[in-house]
């Protein structure tokens, strides 16, 4: 409890005084808000940049009244500033042969002027490599693991501070996407080209985002219609018969109404094998998804909305070569599985800001989402239906001066799941889950050196009760061009045991479920602290410009819903947890540029994670304590009609893996107590031809490192040692890929 009065003393401690300063707002010559655009005073360091809004406050300085504006592909403009409001219209660089760039914008950017500790991904990291969806975009990103989930599906799984994508809060522009039944595959479902950016946020997020996040936030955003070019197509193909194709229309009917239409389809129909354990390297299947994106806005008064309709349907077909789904589904004469998964949804963003006060402004979210999934892993059956709706209302202001802000809201969320599941055991786990909160968030920011969020939010569950969930973000930056950032906060989450685990249903395990009087599938709900330390330094090393990024974060949790592996290799338990677990992640990032357009990143990365099992305290299996990242990123200088090279090469070493407990199998289908290190190499070079057409190659783990008996028992199926989830590195070795991107500008 002294936690919680704690933060209440630090978010009602608002403090602040006066001094004179002037607002401002930095667009396009269609009125478009410019974010991250330089604001400095003429011949001074004394400055700031736009946020999502393209609005700034700037504190007056005595030497002179005149703005410097400036931003990537825009002319700079120079601003007498008269009034205590000033509006910058930047005019587009017409003439590109004949401009100088002194500064190239990063591809992925460290906030220096946040609170919260973030960085965002632009789109241009994202074409770095085949971004083909979500969970195949952070390749280039030391800050997110990715890893498969099982050697069946084909699935990959998120980590982020040493825990999986459960704790992570996953978010389409800041509506929750990946949550619930779509845990598992949700991150497939969201093709890569039709992200503008992506934001990582490490620790606690912003309480106006929910309770629910422990160890951090990605929130990604879609393309804008209004600022789209009229068409993209982007098409792609891989070895073992993958292809994928995407295509956006945009039209623009008004200044102030535009749309796009995205269009993904992508389909797998030849069976690989090449490890020869008899089942399929990667599942055969098809997809089909549609967005259709309407963008409304009107800056003169200050409103814009988005409306999204969304369709998608995804088949999946795993398991041995010799399976036919006609004959042998559900039958032991051959092992298979089929995840067959539709998705409806229909979410609306609105926000208006004041035009005489635009420090003050109000948003709407809602989203509707019907997720449906039928699915059975060789006699294990299970089929998930959820219907969700989220709602937010959210209101921002100021107290006294832009020094002190808030933002204030309630939110509502609806659940209504039906649930079966047909493993040892056959039972129905239908529920509705609902919960209703009220946040406040404080914001102080001295407009130079130091910002504090503090924020704390009230939400009743039908499940989970009564709760108060707080957070506070605190940023430094101490001398310059150094950030320190230092956060705390509380994080309470419903953990849908088989949605988030359902590789364990591609094995033999029986499933048993302990201290079964709880409220959640007779569990009680997840409780972590999560705190942490982040120090970022840019500097010149040996002339060239570097950045430094060290971080740690812990995670302590009050009670968590343990995945038991250990006990028994025929068994899976969840029960609550009865001791102690937590994660340690420390992460050190050097980034430097030797010369223009050449950049190499690296990074060390250490977890401790750990928690008590039945069999005593132990590392959490499957997770590597330690993980070293390099990138080397060129780009050759634009030649006429924009004809460019770009390489790209990215090493990940993983250190040695605990591996569960076989010790108990007959020899033949035990595994080490440790998985080996080993190094994975992924490249992709792209030629472009000109601005509006590209193509590029590439091939993921070119050094062909395969695991070795990636499927335990592999030889007897419906035996009692089979499993396919003991998976720690590539199954399918080397793979190859082409394709090409078009534009009409």
């Amino acid at each position: 409890m002294y936690k919680n009065i704690l933060f209440l003393l630090l978010l009602i401690s608002v403090s602040g005084w006066s001094q004179t300063e002037i607002k401002g707002k930095v667009v396009d010559e269609n009125n478009q808000p410019l974010l991250g655009a330089n604001v400095f005073w003429f011949n001074t360091s004394v400055g700031v940049t736009t946020d999502t809004e393209g609005s700034f406050t700037l504190k007056r300085v005595s030497e002179t009244q005149d703005l410097v504006v400036s931003y990537i592909g825009f002319q700079t403009q120079k601003v007498a500033v008269t009034t205590d409001f000033v509006t910058v219209v930047l005019k587009e660089m017409t003439n590109l042969e004949e401009v100088t760039v002194s500064k190239i914008k990063k591809t992925t950017e460290h906030s220096y002027l946040q609170a919260v500790n973030m960085q965002t991904m632009g789109h241009k990291e994202l074409l770095k490599a085949a971004c083909c969806n979500l969970s195949e975009s952070f390749s280039t990103n030391p800050s997110i693991d990715v890893n498969f989930s099982d050697a069946v599906t084909g699935n990959r799984q998120i980590r982020m501070l040493g825990l999986t994508s459960p704790y992570i809060v996953i978010a389409e522009e800041n509506i929750p996407s990946v949550r619930g039944a779509s845990q598992a595959y949700g991150l497939s479902f969201i093709p890569g080209t039709w992200v503008e950016s992506i934001q990582i946020t490490k620790g606690a997020g912003s309480v106006s985002n929910g309770y629910e996040s422990i160890s951090g936030q990605i929130n990604y955003e879609l393309l804008k219609p209004a600022t789209d070019i009229p068409f993209f197509l982007n098409a792609y193909g891989a070895m073992g018969g993958r292809f994928e194709l995407n295509t956006h229309f945009n039209q623009k009917y008004s200044e102030k109404l535009s749309s796009s239409l995205f269009i993904h389809g992508n389909t797998r129909q030849i069976k690989n094998d090449k490890n020869n354990d008899g089942f399929l390297d990667n599942p055969i299947g098809k997809q089909i998804n549609i967005l259709n994106r309407w963008q409304f806005h009107d800056t003169e008064k200050g409103w814009v909305s988005f409306l999204n309709v969304r369709y998608m349907k995804d088949e999946k077909q795993a398991g041995q070569l010799t399976f036919d789904p006609d004959i042998d589904r559900l039958t032991v004469s051959a092992w298979g599985s089929e995840v067959n998964t539709e998705k409806i949804e229909i979410a609306n963003k609105t926000g208006y800001v004041f035009k005489e006060m635009p420090y003050q402004s109000f948003g709407f979210q809602n989203s509707f989402q019907s997720h449906k999934q039928d699915s059975y892993f060789g006699l294990n059956r299970y089929n998930i239906h959820q219907q969700s709706y989220y709602s937010n209302l959210l209101f921002s202001s100021i107290i006294n001066n832009t020094k002190n802000k808030f933002t204030t809201g309630v939110n509502f969320t609806y659940d209504a799941y039906k649930e079966g599941v047909a493993v040892n055991f056959t039972e129905d786990f239908s529920r509705i889950d609902n919960s209703a909160g009220v946040f406040f968030e404080y914001t102080f920011d001295n407009l130079d050196n130091f910002s504090a969020v503090a924020g704390i939010r009230v939400d009743n569950h039908n499940r989970l009760g009564t709760f108060i969930t707080p957070r506070l973000h605190i940023r430094y930056n101490p001398w310059k061009d150094a950030v320190i950032r230092v956060s705390a906060g509380r994080g309470k989450r419903a953990a849908n045991i088989f949605a988030e685990n359902q590789q364990l249903f591609a094995s033999s395990r029986a499933f048993g479920i302990l201290n079964a009087n709880g409220k959640l599938y007779g569990l009680d709900p997840e409780i972590a602290w999560n705190y942490g330390l982040s120090i970022i330094q840019s500097f010149t090393f040996l002339g060239m410009d570097s950045e430094l990024v060290v971080d740690y974060y812990r995670t302590d949790f009050e009670n968590q819903v343990v995945v038991d592996v250990d006990y028994s290799p025929q068994y899976v338990l969840f029960h609550n947890l009865e001791g102690k677990s937590f994660a340690n992640s420390f992460q050190a990032e050097w980034s430097v540029t030797p010369f223009t357009h050449f950049n190499i990143k690296m990074a060390y990365k250490y977890y401790d994670v750990q928690s008590q099992y039945l069999t005593g305290q132990k590392q959490k299996p499957l997770q590597a304590k330690h993980r070293f990242f390099a990138n080397v990123a060129y780009e050759t200088h634009i030649k006429e009609k924009g004809k460019q090279w770009k390489f790209d090469v990215t090493y990940n070493w993983l250190g040695e893996q605990r591996l569960p407990a076989t010790v108990s199998n007959p020899q033949e289908y035990r595994l080490g107590v440790y998985a080996p290190d080993f190094a994975v190499i992924n490249a992709q070079i792209t030629r472009t031809f000109s601005s509006t057409f590209e193509m590029y190659v590439g091939g993921e783990n070119i050094g062909n490192y395969k695991q070795n008996n990636a499927i335990v028992a592999a030889n007897d199926p419906f035996g009692s040692y089979f499993d396919s989830s003991m998976i720690y590195g590539p199954v399918f070795g080397q793979m190859y890929y082409a394709g090409l991107r078009f534009k009409i500008k």
